[in-house]
């Protein structure tokens, strides 16, 4: 493909902000940004013309259906396609209205609403999100659509978001006036998001029942070789996923999204891809699709795109690192810290906010990228540990202690980059390097969550960001509007929250004795991360900005328990029958084989005792692996019996059946270990991390 022609593609198959310029009237074009620039309303007529101009446009791209494709609570994405033809008489008509594009009724009963509404009443409503541009996929026209239940409570993740970016707005331009920012009408947090992923050969994932149903592999012995050479983060890319990366590229480019960088990541079989930064709510839908793209995309060239934190233990997880910053409307990033970021009082004013909002709400962060398969990731010397601290680096460590101190801040100045080699020229150095084991780092002029897990929405994450600074930000502005000054209150909220800064190695036993000593959470698992949604702060502080209900966030909280109990269930049962049907019939098969090969060398006479010793050790294996296969069968029982509330519901499951899936797990890899390769019914570690 020319590059021209590369160019043209890019956002062709997106209903975007020049094609809808080129396809209606002027007026319309501008009641339409008019309203997303104010905040208001969609009249009826602009919407039926962006409606008549999208079918157009969509059936010239070979749409016949449309769909409103939503975030339900599975986090996932849904989709209902209805086709734009309706009869008339003996003949047909392209059909879409402006009220059919503004709201949708799906049946949707089956989604998880949390007790927000019993099955039998399935009424829903999907509502267009006009501040995400709509696109073509697959014959049909997708539409970004909120979600919520017929008395208005949100079932979805894209419509608290959307709640949390007006609150972070609102909050930021109130408070910009007292930092010397003039002109300020409104903020917008930009996210950009790094997706890690496996690949794995298809005809592999189809022999492993785990991956196909859990997307992680319940057992396997650790391959002989793993990233210990780190020759797999950042080399060469095998022409297989090469072919894939790059139709996935331009698969993206087609809709606009920004796909910008590509790589080996640590583990072997693992990939990274990653976009250039766009408003949050945009950014969360391209990820979505993204995940979609690139699973499709992935069978396409024979393989299977793996999206779980934890698909092989032992080997580095996959994360989802969310580089957020907070962009105002006159082109200030409120966290660029400039060339003098002690006289950056914007800067200054929302460093000082979201030190505040980590530290007060680092359970909510905690428990917003708390799921089953993160927890797999978390703490595991490969991703952030579960304890929530800010990493600000050199620099702005001096700031704040300057703030704190009274002391004038002290800069090192510009420093170059040296080599020592004549022939390369220097440069100036960033202000502060980096910190990976940090999960949530000042990175230059963003902050990186790097907690996120990989198969999770963005959706959720950020939307307690925005509403955590959002309240700092409010706190702030009152603190002000009460007789103080922006200098008092930056140095009250630095001082009294400046424990939740750690600017050293995250993986260290040092650092979890000492946040013990600071007084800081660390929730490794996800029931005791979600036990903070039934705290009165974080409620207050969400239902306060219009995020989330009270109503809605216990339902969160009893959806999200749900579906960790379901998660671990459905592992347990995968595992109990991979292990009753395939491994222990070839373990005992092995058994025989080398029992009859016992016996056969003692009628021999041959000293056969080192046999012996296999068939003893096999033998004891099996004997627990049996034993073990028992217990979890019994606890699985126990917990799909129990009557008590879901919080002690999901305890058990993670005590006895994900434990007792742990404990099997340990015999069934060491009987991997010792059976013959050709008895053994799965693929094992060498052919799904090394088999592309």
């Amino acid at each position: 493909m020319e590059l021209k022609d590369l160019m043209d593609q890019y956002g062709c198959l997106t209903f975007g902000d020049e094609v809808m310029k080129e396809r209606i009237p002027k007026s319309t074009y501008k009641a339409f940004h008019e309203a997303l620039d104010n905040g208001e309303e969609l009249s009826k007529e602009t919407a039926t013309v962006v409606a008549n101009a999208m079918k157009v446009w969509a059936v010239e791209h070979g749409a016949t259906h449309f769909t409103h494709w939503f975030m339900p609570m599975t986090g996932l994405t849904a989709e209902k396609h209805d086709a734009f033809l309706e009869p008339s008489g003996e003949k047909a008509i392209l059909e879409f209205s402006g009220k059919t594009l503004r709201k949708g009724e799906p049946d949707a009963s089956s989604f998880p609403s949390g007790g927000l509404r019993a099955t039998f009443e399935a009424r829903g409503y999907t509502a267009w999100d006009c501040t995400s541009p709509a696109f073509v996929k697959d014959g049909s026209l997708y539409i970004p659509t909120l979600f919520c239940s017929y008395t208005g409570e949100a079932l979805d993740k894209k419509t608290p978001l959307l709640r949390s970016c007006d609150a972070l707005s609102k909050a930021a331009v109130r408070l910009m006036p007292f930092t010397g920012a003039d002109g300020v009408t409104k903020v917008t947090a930009s996210v950009g998001a790094e997706q890690e992923y496996f690949l794995v050969d298809d005809k592999f994932f189809q022999e492993r029942m785990d991956l196909k149903l859990t997307g992680r592999t319940l057992f396997g012995a650790m391959a002989p070789k793993g990233q210990e050479l780190e020759d797999h983060y950042f080399g060469s890319i095998k022409r297989k996923v090469g072919a894939f990366m790059d139709e996935l590229d331009r698969e993206l480019w087609k809709y606009g999204i920004p796909s910008k960088t590509k790589h080996n990541e640590v583990a072997p079989a693992q990939h990274e891809v990653a976009c250039v930064y766009s408003k949050v709510n945009i950014t969360t839908d391209n990820n979505h699709l993204l995940m979609q793209v690139m699973q499709d995309i992935a069978k396409k060239h024979g393989l299977r795109c793996l999206l779980h934190e934890k698909p092989f233990a032992g080997v580095n997880g996959s994360g989802k690192h969310d580089n957020w910053s907070v962009i105002t409307n006159t082109g200030i990033n409120l966290f660029n810290p400039g060339s003098n970021p002690s006289e950056n009082m914007p800067f200054v004013a929302t460093l000082a906010c979201t030190i505040r909002a980590v530290d007060k709400y680092a359970d909510l962060l905690r428990m917003s990228i708390a799921s089953a398969g993160n927890d797999h990731r978390l703490g595991a010397n490969e991703a952030p540990p579960a304890i929530v601290s800010m990493f600000l680096g050199s620099q702005l460590d001096a700031l704040v202690e300057s703030v704190c101190s009274g002391d004038a801040m002290v800069s090192g100045g510009d420093t170059r980059f040296e080599t020592g080699v004549a022939v390369v020229p220097t440069f100036a150095k960033d202000n502060t390097d980096r910190n990976r084991t940090s999960p949530f780092a000042f990175t230059g002029n963003k902050f990186e969550f790097r907690a996120v897990g990989s198969a999770q929405s963005v959706a959720g994450p950020n939307t307690i960001l925005n509403a955590i600074l959002a309240d700092s930000m409010n706190e702030m502005a009152d603190r002000i509007e009460g007789g103080k000054t922006l200098a008092e209150v930056v140095k009250e909220f630095i001082t009294e929250h400046k424990r939740i800064i750690f600017n050293g190695d995250g993986y260290s036993k040092e650092w979890e004795e000492e946040a013990t000593k600071r007084g800081l959470a660390n929730n490794k698992n996800t029931v005791d991360a979600l036990k903070c949604l039934e705290e009165a702060k974080n409620i207050d502080l969400l239902d306060g900005l219009g995020v989330y209900s009270a109503v809605e966030l216990e339902s969160r909280l009893e959806i999200l328990l749900e579906n960790y109990s379901k998660t671990i269930r459905v592992e347990g049962l995968t595992g109990l029958k991979m292990a009753k049907t395939q491994l222990y019939p070839a373990a005992i098969k092995y058994l025989e084989s080398i029992s009859t090969s016992y016996v056969v060398a003692k009628e021999a006479e041959i000293d056969a005792d080192f046999l012996k010793e296999d068939v003893d050790g096999l033998a004891c294996l099996i004997k627990t692996m049996k034993e073990q296969m028992a217990t979890l069968e019994s606890n699985i029982s126990g917990c799909e019996a129990m009557e008590e509330d879901m919080m002690a519901q999901a305890a058990a499951w993670k005590d006895d059946v994900f434990g007792g899936l742990q404990e099997l797990r340990s015999t069934v890899d060491a009987i991997e270990e010792v059976v013959g390769a050709d008895y053994w019914p799965v693929p094992t570690y060498v052919d799904l991390l090394f088999g592309v």
